[in-house]
């Protein structure tokens, strides 16, 4: 994930989103935020690797995708009309397969009709990225949705940054071209140091998002029904999938 040149990251919004966020959550829950979804990496290569993968149970299948916010509550559902097999078969070649990774990704949204598409590109993000997470980063709606054109990093980054590709695996590089930007510009200035590098970036951009719909919410709702939003470290971790998490 290699910054290319241009300015991409819009770093006052990007900051202001961050002292926002910090009066709703505390640094301590930053950094435990980081180490649980260091701990999900952990687990998400126990099941995905090349060697495991083929061989694991539905059960195995069935943690992992509710570990996952967007499938959480469709993991019955798509392992009932994809199956353990095929999900497994797209898996691997997702992760292991020898073509390049756009093509996988383009090969894995494409085959794996089972499921619909917004829900093929958030799990082939989080598996990508929490299975290797040096080297892939993290796709989600709440992350950047092309259908709405909503989400965290169009918050953050430059409108002339186009996050849109021509297919999703294009769409899932420059995503992570934007990841890249913003993880660099706030490593520099401090707003994504919280746990390892890879996962830093997670959590702030999870926050970014918080702070968002917080925003919209109270603008849109009353207040009785901005008590059903929960706080800030709580939403974070239903974000990223490590509230109960059960891979």
């Amino acid at each position: 994930m290699e910054p290319g040149s241009g300015a991409v990251v819009d770093t006052d919004a990007a900051q202001e989103f961050m002292r926002e966020a910090l009066q709703l959550i505390g640094e301590p829950d930053l950094d435990a935020i980081a180490d649980e979804l260091l701990v999900k990496s952990e687990r998400f290569q126990e099941v995905l690797g090349p060697e495991v993968l083929p061989g694991a149970s539905g059960d195995r299948l069935h943690g992992l995708l509710r570990s996952v916010f967007a499938t959480r509550r469709h993991a019955d559902e798509i392992l009932e009309r994809a199956g353990p097999a095929r999900l497994r078969q797209q898996l691997f070649a997702l992760l292991h397969g020898p073509e390049g990774l756009q093509d996988r990704f383009d090969a894995f949204d494409r085959d794996l009709v089972e499921m619909d598409p917004p829900l093929r590109h958030d799990l082939a993000g989080e598996a990508l990225h929490f299975y290797d997470p040096q080297r892939h980063w993290l796709w989600t709606r709440w992350m950047w949705d092309p259908d709405l054109d909503t989400g965290a990093l169009p918050l953050v980054t430059m409108r002339e940054f186009d996050l849109r590709g021509g297919s999703a695996g294009e769409t899932y590089l420059r995503v992570g071209r934007a990841v890249a930007f913003v993880n660099q510009t706030g490593r520099a200035v401090g707003f994504t140091r919280y746990g390892q590098e890879a996962f830093g970036i997670d959590v702030y951009l999870a926050c970014v998002y918080g702070v968002y719909l917080y925003t919209i919410t109270r603008m849109r709702m009353t207040q009785e029904f901005n008590k059903v939003i929960p706080p800030l470290p709580q939403l974070a971790r239903r974000l990223l999938g490590t509230h109960r998490m059960e891979v």
